[in-house]
């Protein structure tokens, strides 16, 4: 993402470099897909660990195909629980360059990985609110210049105004990436399940061509599989839309299914313009 002169950033070490966006910043983009560039994966995913080990084996798992592949990865901007595992674990490996994390204002406020004593917390940051030699303020805001990343330990994070212009803005990295690119689901909470469904139906409505999997890890997404099953016997999702929500096993199986991604046959032609 290129900053412009409305986009203000703050670094210190071990830290996302923040990148703050207003709504008018993504309001009229064509989003399409590119034959050329990098394949980008969006990953939704929990802010908690869970109770099973398993969960965080397979965001490192997952990582480590990133990496191997040249895969970008695009996800909520958490630092803990499986989102902060699966962008640090990534960091790791490929360098910060590999992932892009988008988060809303509000939320970068509960988020313990975006403070430190000497820098206060990434809002601060984004308002421009204490300047270098203030008491007790941390390092000016600076600009990020062109595509430059800092070495940080989550990757690039942009700061949005709200839930909807993150989701907007993650599906459009995506949709702007290359071959491949697609949307991946992980366990989580009720934000993950939002996320998932929102990415599922606009493919159905033909919003998207990007494939869609649920990466089902002891069987967390049984119970979501198992509704989709029972809404196709009961008429309210046909067979062939059934299939939008691909369900893959192993990490190691996520990016091939995202290339060999079929649209189903049911998706509905709509025409939606710039969106």
């Amino acid at each position: 993402m290129k900053p412009n002169d409305n986009t203000s950033t703050i670094t210190s070490p071990r830290l996302p470099t923040l990148t703050t966006l207003t709504t008018s910043q993504t309001t009229n983009h064509t989003i399409t897909m590119s034959a050329s560039k990098q394949a980008v994966v969006c990953v939704f995913c929990g802010s908690r660990s869970g109770t099973s080990p398993a969960h965080l084996d397979a965001a490192r798992a997952l990582a480590r195909q990133f990496h191997e592949h040249n895969v970008q990865l695009v996800y909520g901007g958490g630092t803990v629980g499986i989102m902060g595992e699966l962008s640090r674990t990534l960091v790791a490996l490929s360098g910060p360059k590999a992932v892009h994390g988008i988060i809303p204002r509000a939320l970068v406020e509960v988020e313990e990985g975006y403070k430190t004593p000497s820098t206060g917390s990434a809002n601060d940051a984004g308002n421009g609110a204490a300047g270098a030699g203030a008491p007790g303020a941390g390092k000016a805001p600076e600009r990020l210049g062109g595509d430059t990343l800092e070495e940080t330990e989550y990757g690039q994070v942009t700061v949005v105004p709200d839930m909807h212009t993150r989701k907007r803005l993650m599906a459009q990295k995506v949709l702007e990436g290359g071959p491949g690119s697609g949307f991946v689901a992980l366990a989580g909470g009720f934000g993950t399940m939002e996320e998932l469904m929102e990415v599922t139906t606009w493919n159905q409505l033909g919003i998207h061509k990007a494939g869609v999997v649920l990466l089902n890890i002891n069987g967390y997404w049984d119970g979501v599989l198992q509704w989709v099953q029972s809404a196709v016997q009961q008429g309210f999702v046909s067979r062939e839309n059934a299939t939008i929500l691909a369900e893959a096993d192993r990490p190691e199986d996520v990016l091939r299914m995202l290339r060999e991604y079929r649209i189903s046959s049911d998706r509905m032609a709509l025409d939606w313009g710039q969106e």
